[in-house]
């Protein structure tokens, strides 16, 4: 493979806060590989988003051992991540256990970053009072990402509850007219409570870049 099909970003967080990241759907193995031997001669750590099972069999076994992957969200650190520190000012609230592909990315996204989060797991609207019983915890955030598939209410019922900065997550989870995630990104973007956010379908790393810009925003 010819050496300019891949050049690192190396200087993202000095600019912006947020570190390169490698969106590893739709590369090839060998592409990986180089980008890894990059990250390797610069000693510089890449979160990588979207890694499959196959993708991460196909790579040398010495690039293997040197990723920390989890395959739930199909994220791999390459190199140490930064230490979490202080408290923890972002939730994020997943409607269903089903949920836990974007919601998992999403705090690993963070993890990376040296940002803890708060899971506030498996409290979807059909059974209300998984919420209610858990909406004090979620007060004591600044941001609130919320995942949700199906009808995706959960975020409008959170932020008629809720006052600070609220990400909505749409997830592919459902079957028929949920439309792979199409109906959740329609039900969040149409919400009657002001000032949801909304990122694309299964977009947890979009989300979770969200609430560090808003963190840094607080931080200034």
């Amino acid at each position: 493979m010819s050496s300019h099909e891949v050049t690192l970003d190396l200087k993202r967080g000095e600019r912006i806060g947020l570190d390169e990241a490698i969106l590893c759907q739709g590369k090839t193995v060998d592409q990986l590989a180089e980008i890894l031997a990059r990250g390797r001669e610069a000693s510089h750590p890449l979160l990588l988003t979207r890694l499959s099972a196959a993708q991460l069999e196909g790579l040398p076994a010495h690039d293997r051992d040197s990723l920390d992957y989890e395959p739930v969200s199909r994220t791999a650190y390459f190199g140490k991540p930064k230490a979490e520190a202080g408290s923890s000012r972002i939730a994020v609230v997943a409607a269903g256990t089903s949920d836990a592909h974007a919601t998992r990315e999403i705090r690993r996204t963070l993890s990376f970053h040296g940002i803890p989060s708060t899971l506030i797991a498996d409290v979807g609207v059909a059974g209300l009072w998984r919420l209610l019983a858990r909406i004090d915890e979620i007060k004591h955030h600044k941001v609130v990402i919320v995942v949700a598939g199906m009808d995706a209410a959960l975020p409008t019922v959170v932020g008629g509850l809720f006052g600070g900065v609220l990400i909505g997550v749409p997830t592919s989870t459902g079957y028929g007219v949920s439309q792979g995630g199409t109906t959740a990104l329609h039900a969040m973007l149409a919400s009657c409570s002001p000032g949801v956010l909304v990122t694309n379908i299964d977009n947890g790393y979009g989300a979770a870049c969200a609430a560090m810009r808003v963190l840094h925003v607080l931080d200034r």
